[in-house]
């Protein structure tokens, strides 16, 4: 339930309602407008009267909600949410490119990916230093080695980083890491949710491979519910029928996310088919879309990768696509 309240009633007005509803057993999460102040009710909501109050001199309107998250929800958050990461702001029309390796493998890998995506003008580094993988035999990443490279590489340019965190063992290690990863597979990991909930550290919750975008929102309220309400929702492809690439890119759920929350959605087209040619042109159809970011890969030498090589395109080759990225971007009016 939502409860749209009045500006200029007094101090002591509020907390005289506010006293009353918590009385009842609900928690009140409260969403402060440039025009409105709102109220997102949560808890057995049928014991509230919505007649009597309506009739408070504080409220102006009451809104029962029937989706299940209240935090995530656009109706209790009607403006767009701006997440800072290190000085870098994803959403409400500002537009972001983070690039950069899928895992890191060594030094100078990581240092001249950095370097070059950073040339290019992306705005995050990414690189995967715990790697979840289907097989046991493949790279699972360099882990603490593989952090320690890529904090190097963001003291030498500058930029945010993002990489995985797979599980509550490991936060300890993320401390100086700009934008924490859930991945995929951990989407519903609740336990690892709810200890990012109570980190100040953004996150970007990339969308399980078979999820409906109500779990995928529920598992954000899981983040926010904890009092962390820097989350990103990165849309990574669904699983499908189809075999043709590794995944099929939810274009649709870019839109339909706009409307039903107000966290900025990022696009990872390099996961979302697996293929680098591909890439170019789901990106281009991402922000289309309305997209507020692309997460994109990029290695020194694809051929030799130790973790998905096929989809992951070369420095030249972003140097390329960041050109045509800044006029799609510019053309449909948001910042980059």
């Amino acid at each position: 339930m939502i409860v749209i309240l009045k500006k200029n009633a007094s101090k002591e007005s509020f907390s005289e309602l506010r006293t009353k509803i918590e009385s009842l057993g609900m928690t009140i999460h409260e969403s402060q407008g440039e025009e409105t102040l709102l109220w997102g009710l949560v808890g057995d909501t049928s014991k509230i009267n919505i007649d009597q109050l309506r009739a408070n001199d504080v409220v102006a309107e009451v809104r029962r909600i029937q989706e299940p998250y209240k935090a995530t929800n656009r109706r209790m958050h009607p403006e767009d949410t701006v997440v800072d990461i290190g000085g870098v702001k994803i959403g409400g029309g500002n537009f972001q490119v983070i690039a950069g390796p899928c895992s890191i493998e060594t030094a100078e890998q990581i240092s001249e990916v950095a370097r070059r995506v950073k040339g290019a003008g992306a705005g995050l580094l990414r690189g995967g230093a715990f790697k979840p993988r289907t097989s046991p035999y493949a790279f699972q990443g360099l882990e603490d080695e593989g952090l320690r490279l890529l904090l190097h590489a963001k003291e030498v340019t500058g930029l945010p980083i993002v990489t995985e965190l797979m599980g509550t063992s490991d936060i300890g290690l993320f401390r100086d890491v700009d934008l924490i990863q859930i991945g995929a597979r951990n989407m519903q990991n609740f336990r690892l949710l709810k200890e990012v909930g109570k980190l100040k550290t953004p996150i970007l919750l990339k969308r399980g491979m078979s999820n409906t975008i109500e779990e995928w929102l529920m598992s954000a309220e899981y983040i926010m519910a904890g009092g962390n309400e820097n989350v990103i929702l990165c849309e990574r492809g669904i699983r499908t029928f189809e075999t043709a690439y590794r995944n099929t890119l939810d274009i649709s759920a870019i839109p339909m996310l706009k409307e039903k929350t107000h966290l900025p959605v990022v696009v990872d087209p390099s996961h979302a088919a697996g293929i680098r040619n591909m890439v170019e042109p789901l990106s281009m159809a991402a922000i289309a879309a309305g997209a507020d970011g692309l997460m994109i890969e990029v290695h020194n030498n694809p051929a030799v990768a130790l973790c998905d090589g096929p989809q992951s395109i070369t420095p030249d080759a972003f140097d390329t696509l960041m050109e045509k990225i800044r006029k799609t971007v510019s053309f449909f009016g948001k910042n980059m």
